[in-house]
This record gives structure tokens, sequence and C-alpha cells, in this order.
């Protein structure tokens, strides 16, 4: 008999290719959003909690939680996510933000657009370089910050509509930076096809993720939760923005975020021979498959029973 995850998975769809019917990889139960820390006056209080169940898709071989709970609910006053107070976070933003001005021979008639662009940290880069800026941050104390230091903040969810509106007032990028963003949205579709509307042609987006293989090949099950609701390999981002016509053109790795990677993409497709032999890699190793997934949720079973064991002997 299906267990009720497994039930979930059966009538599921996937968030990026719409198929139905997705492969169950693990459940984690029922945990609270872990950055809503509780204040002393919320003890006594019911916290609220929401099932953290994990499935890969055999179609586009993204792998993404079955819950989406509600972004205004995650990212509200209560988010207390500073990116700014992470002096490893602000060295690895200084050092993107300076790759892109050379590569890209940006000066002071470029713009460079943030999307969840925080408190500002990546952008203010910019700014002192006399480069002109535009973020976009749905967390109010965040993008508060953020103007009060100079970088022109939106405080709004990102999305299709809102490209639009900036490109109707003559706002495209020269640079779109997305940074572990793409895979908080409930609908990446309408996400990526902002994108598409607010990039010059000869523009380039440089869009991060955390790296589903790390996260697999190093047991980082403890970086799944609620605000992560897709984990991309270089395989499932590609087939979500061909999708809106952009092309992942390359790919670098960074340890940042337990292991990240980096994409370049353009409106034109020249794929350098990394990019190329990242993929291959990847297929090599099981990314698409949905066998690589179960024996990460073996060894993760098999790590809390050890785990158990432990404790109880001490």
């Amino acid at each position: 008999m299906a267990s009720e995850f497994e039930k979930r998975c059966e009538c599921a769809r996937c968030r990026s290719c719409g198929k139905q019917g997705l492969v169950p990889v693990i459940d984690l139960g029922s945990m609270p959003p872990s950055d809503r820390l509780l204040t002393r006056e919320n003890l006594t209080e019911d916290e609220a909690a929401f099932p953290l169940e994990l499935a890969f898709c055999e179609q586009c071989a993204l792998v993404q939680i079955l819950e989406t709970v509600p972004a205004d609910f995650l990212f509200s006053n209560q988010y207390l996510y500073f990116s700014s107070f992470s002096e490893s976070l602000l060295k690895h933003s200084r050092d993107n933000a300076l790759e892109l001005i050379e590569s890209q021979s940006l000066d002071s008639s470029s713009l460079v657009m943030e999307l969840a662009s925080n408190d500002g940290y990546l952008l203010k880069n910019f700014v002192q370089a006399g480069i002109p800026v535009q973020g976009i941050d749905p967390a109010p104390k965040q993008a508060s910050n953020a103007n009060s230091i100079g970088v022109p903040t939106i405080n709004d969810f990102f999305s299709s509509e809102l490209a639009s509106k900036l490109k109707k007032e003559g706002k495209q990028a020269d640079v779109i930076i997305a940074n572990n963003v793409v895979a908080h949205v409930s609908d990446p579709h309408d996400f990526i096809e902002g994108i598409s509307i607010l990039l010059k042609p000869s523009g380039i987006a440089s869009v991060e993720f955390p790296s589903v293989r790390e996260l697999v090949d190093h047991l980082e099950f403890d970086t799944i939760y609620h605000e992560h609701l897709c984990y991309f390999s270089l395989i499932s981002a590609d087939w979500l923005f061909r999708r809106h016509g952009l092309y992942i053109n390359d790919v670098r790795e960074y340890p940042i975020h337990g292991g990240s990677f980096r994409l370049y993409i353009g409106k034109t497709e020249n794929p350098t021979k990394e990019l190329i032999e990242y993929r291959e890699r990847e297929r090599k190793l099981g990314l698409d498959r949905a066998d690589y997934y179960k024996a990460f949720a073996e060894r993760v079973l098999k790590n809390r029973i050890l785990l158990r064991r432990l404790l109880k002997d001490l």
C-alpha cells in the first residue's frame, strides 16, 4: 500500500515542466520555517510547521519539495536574514562584482539589476564603481537598509509583471544578478520570463544556485528547508531557462552555501568547453536519474539510525 507521501507525489506536478507524478525521495516530517525564529512573546503559542518532502521529476530532472509555504509568510518583517552579516559572503559578492565589471566592461552608461538583492551588500560594489544599479527585494527591513546606503531598491517580489513595468520605464539591464533566489520561487517560469524581459539582447545574467550534487555527495540534508523549493543541477536549470529563450553558456563552482555553482546566461547560445564537460559529468554521475537520489535518501536514513544509537549510548 502506498504511503501518504507516495500518494502526494503521484498527484503533484513538477514546478518546472508540469509533469504529473513525481518520484518520492525522502520525507523529513513537518518542520517550522527555519528563518522564523520565535520571540519570547511567541513561546506560549503554537509554532507553524509544514511538511518537508523531497521529490524528483524524471522528465526534467528537477529535485523539489512538495509543499509551498506562502512567500509573504516566509519573507515578512520576521525574516531576519541579512546577507551583510557574513564576511565570507561579502567577499564572495565583492569578487563577483569585480569580475562582472571587468568581463562586461561596465561603466556609468550600464545598468546592473539584482533580484532578491537583500540589504544591498552586493550592489554597493557597483555603486562604488560609479555603475547605476537597481535592486529588487521583498523583505521590508532589508530593502529599507539597502535604500539607506544608497542602493536603490524596490520592495516587492520580482515577477514578469514587474519586469514589464520596468522595461516600459526604459530600464533594461546589461547584467542581471540572481543569487540563491530562483530556487525560492513557486513559479520559476514567471521569474525566468521576467529575466528574459529585462535583459538586453547583448546582456548577461549571472545566476547562482546551491548545487544539488554537493547536497547529495556531502549528505547536506540540513540544507533542505521551506525557502528552497527547488534543488538544481545544470541539467534541470538548462531545461528551465531554454523555455524562455535563455541559454547557459558557462558554469563555475564555488564553496559558498555548502557548494554552489554560478551560471552565465545570455540570449544567444555559445557554450564553453567547461560547460559541456560539466553537463557530461552530471549525466555520468546520474543526476538525471531517480536512483541517484534514492541512494541519497538511504544514506540520510542510515545517518539518523547511527545518530540515535550514538545519543542512546552517551
